[in-house]
């Protein structure tokens, strides 16, 4: 394959494509969760992920996992919840099987402020979604997670 390949251009036009979307919906959610509840997409993210742990078999994750699911590292994840820990939206305790482990919660004011913004999340998803279907080249990536199915 070479520099010229029509293949590797059009597959370095998708993924242009596909980080151009995902810039523009990210800073049209930035914006809104920022302006109307003092929140980042960062963690907004954090406490949606960290809001479906549940009591039981697998039901806490360990801080890589989080990371992961929150795509960031593992460094990065730890500050981001002293940050929201410091705020009184997280807590951590001890995972009581293996006192190595640390479990992160969401507080009460965090659930709070989560119930607050998901309709603000959606909303700036939806507007970012139907602004980027204005151009072109984005309407197929577009569709494509329009049409991708809702976790059970």
């Amino acid at each position: 394959m070479t520099a010229t390949d029509p293949a590797l251009t059009a597959l370095a036009q998708g993924w242009c494509a596909l980080s151009l979307l995902h810039g523009r919906i990210e800073t049209h959610i930035e914006r809104a969760l920022q302006a109307g509840h003092d929140l980042s997409v960062r963690e907004y993210s954090l406490l949606d992920v960290l809001s479906r742990q549940h009591n039981g078999e697998g039901g806490h994750l360990q801080m890589k996992q989080v990371a992961d699911a929150v795509v960031l590292s593992q460094s990065a994840t730890t500050r981001l919840v002293t940050r929201l820990e410091d705020r009184g939206l997280l807590s951590r305790y001890l995972c009581p099987t293996d006192r190595r482990g640390i479990y992160t919660d969401v507080t009460e004011a965090g659930l709070k402020l989560l119930r607050e913004a998901r309709p603000t999340n959606e909303s700036a998803l939806r507007e970012a979604l139907d602004e980027a279907a204005k151009s072109p080249e984005l309407v197929p990536l577009v569709r494509v997670v329009e049409s991708l199915p809702t976790p059970a």
